[in-house]
């Protein structure tokens, strides 16, 4: 368990998981209560999660842009290119891949954050599809214990929901390393289908052979 017990600082009941996320949801943390938890654990997830700027900051979550290289260029997802954009360029036939944060990207956002926070919970895209989720594994071994890096294998609207539950958990009163540990504990909880137009992206990426496609 992380220092602090997952027990709020406001109330004297144990709050367990399910219990953290209905009073979240319900709005029943009063905002001394939100402040004073949001001002010591900060939840970091990507663009991978379908979560938008204005959704990050009413969730209170830090937003990572995913790099998207398009014709040899770079953009950040919702930051230098929008959906609509990606997808005029994606009908248009231009070459487009994606690629992992680059490692001084995500130190640079995770040391800003630690100048006004004590710990740092980050939720990547699943480690079964990128080294992304490695990457910040390793990376945070040099933090200290301040930064704790969520593998539950979520992507899209399953890793929004991890996020949505890291929020719960942290105004409950849970600590960095006990947030991790539920997220852990439940990652294989939920299944997400996926149908595609088209399989060319699909076959460029290696996820399905030429034949297949």
């Amino acid at each position: 368990l992380s220092k602090r017990p997952c027990k709020s600082k406001f109330t004297r009941e144990r709050l367990n998981t399910n219990d953290a996320k209905r009073r979240y949801r319900r709005g029943s943390f009063s905002a001394g209560e939100r402040i004073f938890l949001m001002s010591k654990i900060a939840v970091v997830t990507d663009t991978n999660s379908g979560i938008t700027r204005e959704e990050a900051k009413k969730l209170g979550v830090y937003l990572l842009p995913m790099p998207i290289l398009i014709d040899g260029n770079a953009y950040y997802e919702h930051q230098s290119i929008t959906p609509k954009e990606f997808y005029e360029k994606m009908r248009a036939k231009a070459d487009i891949s994606t690629t992992q944060p680059s490692p001084a990207d995500l130190m640079d956002l995770w040391e800003e954050i630690l100048k006004t926070h004590d710990e740092v919970v980050h939720i990547p895209m699943s480690s079964g599809l990128s080294a992304s989720c490695a990457t910040a594994q390793m990376l945070a071994e040099d933090y200290e214990g301040r930064v704790f890096v969520v593998d539950n294998h979520r992507i899209s609207i399953s890793q929004k929901s991890s996020a949505w539950d890291a929020v719960a958990l942290r105004e409950a009163g849970c600590g960095a390393q006990e947030i991790r540990r539920e997220l852990e504990a439940s990652g294989l909880d939920s299944i997400v289908y996926v149908g595609v137009e088209t399989l060319e992206y699909l076959r460029r990426g290696g996820r399905v052979t030429a034949g297949a496609a």
